[in-house]
């Protein structure tokens, strides 16, 4: 427990009749990233909401930054920040003003605030922009701001609630390196994102939301290897040996063309050596090897039926 971020047992909610959360276990080890993944409407923003203390769970238990989240909510809320699905970011004022206005939030000095305040613009790349009106931002700068301002109480752990949807590729991608930048620093981060990649890319461990659940969870690698599709590619430049080996591997699918062979496995460093050492019994050396395993597209599609995996904006915020 004292290892862990965010220890959840059994949260449960629901609205009327409609069971959002079902009673979901989730621990998060502290200075990691957590993934949560799911359908649109699986319930991904009401597992934030609790967890951040802004709505109250029907039943279960947690521990947030080794507070109790119902009986230490105010210490829970000094521990934590939270970047929700839509901007915080005042466009009206500046982006320094917005700032200063989250500093004095957190009742910093002015001094303080303004060190703080110049601090963090400067980490995010907005000092030239920090006079300027935020509604003249583009969609990646507001989204950098709306960090910035939630790390201005110094925060130890951080809900990211789909931060990159509606940003282009660019935009993404910076965003990725600053959530890197913060969990190298010791935050731990509570991600929950549409984007698959998103989660392969950045996650320590992922979970997935369907139906009120956890479908599965575990590291990347963990998840792709419950679904079938994966194995290992042989390929050889001599015929004579791709054919020795085709007989040692009766279970192998043929590619006469390539000279390469595909043997089923879960991509597993046991697997492997098992194929090795068949070949090594037989005397026969592979000229390439690559293991391929199912991506977590497969992995979605096989825990949620395929439900809502939405595709990347035509038309994203520049």
């Amino acid at each position: 427990m004292t290892d862990l971020a965010i220890a959840a047992y059994g949260l449960r909610k629901s609205y009327g009749d409609k069971t959002v959360l079902d009673g979901i276990d989730i621990q998060v080890p502290a200075g990691t990233i957590f993934s949560l993944l799911g359908p649109n409407g699986a319930g991904k923003t009401t597992a934030v909401k609790i967890l951040s203390t802004l709505i109250s769970a029907d039943g279960g238990e947690a521990r947030i930054a080794g507070h109790d989240l119902t009986a230490e909510a105010q210490a829970v809320r000094a521990a934590i920040g939270v970047t929700g699905q839509f901007s915080a970011v005042d466009g009206l004022i500046t982006g320094e003003e917005n700032m200063l206005l989250m500093a004095d939030l957190h009742h910093l000095s002015r001094h303080e605030g303004q060190r703080v305040t110049a601090e963090l613009l400067a980490r995010f790349d907005l000092t030239d922009a920090a006079k300027k009106p935020a509604s003249t931002y583009s969609g990646g700068m507001k989204r950098r701001l709306d960090i910035a301002m939630t790390l201005v109480g110094a925060p130890r752990i951080i809900f990211l609630d789909e931060p990159t949807t509606g940003l282009d590729p660019r935009s993404r991608h910076t965003m990725w390196q600053i959530i890197r930048e913060l969990v190298s620093g010791g935050v731990t981060v509570f991600l929950t994102t549409q984007y698959l990649e998103e989660a392969d890319e950045l996650a320590d461990r992922i979970a997935v939301l369907h139906n009120g659940r956890i479908a599965a969870q575990g590291t990347a690698a963990d998840l792709k290897r419950l679904v079938p599709g994966g194995h290992v590619r042989l390929r050889f430049t001599d015929p004579t040996a791709y054919q020795s080996a085709a007989s040692a591997l009766g279970e192998a699918s043929r590619d006469d063309e390539s000279l390469a062979l595909h043997i089923p496995g879960d991509g597993s460093q046991r697997a492997l050596r098992a194929v090795l050492d068949r070949l090594d019994s037989a005397g026969i050396e592979a000229d390439e090897l690559s293991v391929h395993t199912p991506d977590l597209d497969d992995v979605f599609f096989a825990l949620t039926g395929g439900a809502g995996i939405p595709n990347q904006p035509k038309e994203p915020v520049r």
